[in-house]
């Protein structure tokens, strides 16, 4: 009989504990940065002085597991003012470190709306793509939790800069 009650008495305490415990946090992963063109006079530079910001710009998200296949692929578009941030929902990370985002994702320029500036460029391994940074930025709210990962700044470059003179 007190085995029984016993029995109960953890019982409910592990219902209790149930019942008014925080729910489980979602944790996504976020990664912002910006697009530019670059101007001609910096061209075959990783140099952004005098670029602009390209509006409506597109960059992908690649990320790949372990076995170096892609897990995950998404384009996003800049804001007015070349700001993309890209919130990856549907990413998910095994236990492996090498599927950590830090590790496994990459940004890439996609493509540039302005016709006077789209050639790709190498600016911050563009070409490759651009590895992420973390900065200690998170969004927390009451249910959810935001890793904020940093990529770029990235760049286009118009098609018609002169070459490079060598002095």
């Amino acid at each position: 009989m007190a085995s029984t009650q016993l029995l109960i008495l953890i019982s409910s305490l592990m219902l209790f504990q149930l019942a008014f415990s925080d729910p489980v946090k979602k944790i996504d992963v976020v990664v912002e940065g910006m697009v530019y063109c670059q101007s001609c006079e910096h061209a075959g530079s990783w140099s952004l002085s005098g670029a602009k910001p390209i509006p409506a710009a597109k960059v992908s998200v690649v990320c790949k597991n372990y076995k170096d296949q892609v897990s995950y692929y998404k384009v996003f578009e800049t804001d007015g003012n070349g700001y993309f941030y890209a919130q990856l929902e549907g990413f998910t990370m095994s236990q492996c470190l090498v599927e950590h985002p830090l590790q496994s994702c990459h940004v890439k320029p996609v493509s540039s709306p302005l016709e006077n500036c789209n050639l790709l460029t190498n600016v911050n391994y563009g070409l490759y793509g651009s590895p992420l940074r973390y900065e200690s930025k998170k969004l927390l709210g009451s249910n959810y939790e935001a890793v904020i990962y940093a990529a770029g700044p990235l760049a286009f470059r118009p098609d018609h800069c002169p070459p490079p003179t060598h002095v």
